[in-house]
C-alpha cells in the first residue's frame, strides 16, 4: 500500500512539474506579430510649394493639447513620406541613413487601425482594424494626449541591419546610428507637421516591452521613438 502511495505521489510531483514548465514556456513565448491584412495606397506626396523651411523651423514647438479630430489620408501620407519616404529614383529616402542600411520601420496608429508604412510603394499595410491608441497611451505611462491625437507614429529599429555591418567590435557604434537616424526621421516629421498646420509632440517616455506587446511588433523591431500628431486646440 505504501509502495503504491509512493508511486502515486511521484507521478503527481512529476505532473505538477511538467505543467509548471509548460505554463512558463507559454507565458515566455514571444507574441506573434500581426500580419498585414490589407494594403492601402496613399496619394503621391507633394514635393513643391508649401511653407518655407525657415518658417517651419520658427514655428515648431511641442503640442500636447489636441482636438479629437482625424487627419486626412493625404495629410497622413505626406507625414509618412516626410519621415521615411523615397525621394530619389535610386530608392534613397528623405532621412539620411548610415551606409543606406535603413534600420528603421515606421508604424502609425489611428482611429481606423494600426499600419506599417512601406516606403518604396508609398503605401500602408494594415495590421489591425482596432484603435490601439489607448493601449499605446498606457504603455506611454498614461500620457493623456495620446488617445485624442489623430495619429501616433512609432519608429522601430531593426538593430541587426546596422550592427552586422560594423561587427561585434563596433556594435555600440552601429546601435548609435539607429538612434541618430530616428532623430533625423522624427525631425522631418515634426517639420512637416508644422507645414500642414498640425501639432505634434515627440515621446521617448514609454515602456518598450509593453508597447511592443500592445501593437504586436515583430520581436526584432524595437520601439525607440514616438510622435503624437493632431489638430492643436485653439483657445
Amino acid at each position: 500500500m505504501n509502495k503504491r502511495l509512493g508511486v502515486f505521489l511521484s507521478l503527481l510531483v512529476w505532473l505538477v512539474a511538467v505543467t509548471a514548465v509548460a505554463q512558463e514556456a507559454k507565458v515566455a513565448a514571444p507574441q506573434e506579430p500581426a500580419k498585414p491584412t490589407e494594403r492601402v495606397a496613399l496619394s503621391p506626396a507633394a514635393r513643391e510649394g508649401g511653407m518655407a523651411l525657415h518658417e517651419a523651423l520658427a514655428r515648431r514647438q511641442s503640442v500636447r493639447d489636441f482636438v479629437d479630430k482625424p487627419i486626412s489620408q493625404r495629410e497622413l501620407g505626406q507625414l509618412l513620406w516626410a519621415a521615411q519616404g523615397v525621394n530619389r529614383p535610386n530608392g534613397r529616402r528623405t532621412a539620411p541613413s548610415a551606409n543606406a542600411l535603413y534600420p528603421l520601420e515606421l508604424y502609425v496608429a489611428t482611429a481606423d487601425g494600426f499600419f506599417h508604412y512601406e516606403p518604396r510603394e508609398h503605401q500602408l499595410e494594415r495590421h489591425s482594424t482596432g484603435d490601439l491608441r489607448p493601449a499605446i497611451a498606457k504603455a506611454a505611462r498614461g500620457q493623456k494626449h495620446v488617445p485624442v491625437s489623430a495619429a501616433v507614429f512609432i519608429f522601430a529599429g531593426v538593430f541587426e541591419r546596422m550592427t552586422k555591418r560594423y561587427g561585434e567590435a563596433q556594435r555600440q557604434r552601429g546601435s548609435n546610428f539607429v538612434f541618430i537616424e530616428a532623430g533625423h526621421a522624427a525631425q522631418n516629421l515634426l517639420l512637416e507637421v508644422v507645414a500642414l498646420n498640425l501639432g505634434a509632440v515627440p515621446m521617448g517616455g514609454f515602456d518598450e516591452g509593453q508597447l511592443q506587446e500592445a501593437v504586436a511588433l515583430p520581436s526584432d523591431h524595437r520601439p525607440i521613438y514616438m510622435v503624437a500628431v493632431g489638430f492643436p486646440r485653439t483657445n
